[in-house]
């Protein structure tokens, strides 16, 4: 897969993990980890990706002692994942049109 296309897609995946309710690290990989491969490092890259782009807010909570870091899906995260439901629409157009030659053969 394109690297930009799998980049965009994993974006949105996070997204969809705390988009309805706040989340952790390790509870987002294991929420995405059925649908596809995310390490804990590139994780860890695409959430401060995500905040930096506004889509998602941290808050600290003390837990067994610890610090755990939850994140909290924005205005702009939400769009973000409407707007990714849009381009699949049309990814989807351009893939039946693809694949509409090996249907008619």
């Amino acid at each position: 897969m394109d690297a930009q296309l799998k980049r965009g897609i994993l974006d949105v995946c996070v997204l969809a993990a705390i988009k309805n309710e706040d989340s952790y690290g390790y509870k987002i990989i294991k929420d995405v980890s059925p649908f596809l491969e995310l390490s804990e490092s590139t994780l860890y890259t695409i959430l401060k990706r995500l905040e930096e782009a506004k889509m998602l807010v941290t808050r600290s909570v003390e837990h067994n002692g610890r610090l755990r870091k939850y994140y909290h899906i924005t205005n702009n995260g939400l769009a973000r994942i409407e707007e990714f439901k849009e381009e699949f629409k049309e990814m989807m157009t351009v893939y039946k049109f693809i694949c509409k030659e090996d249907i008619d053969d």
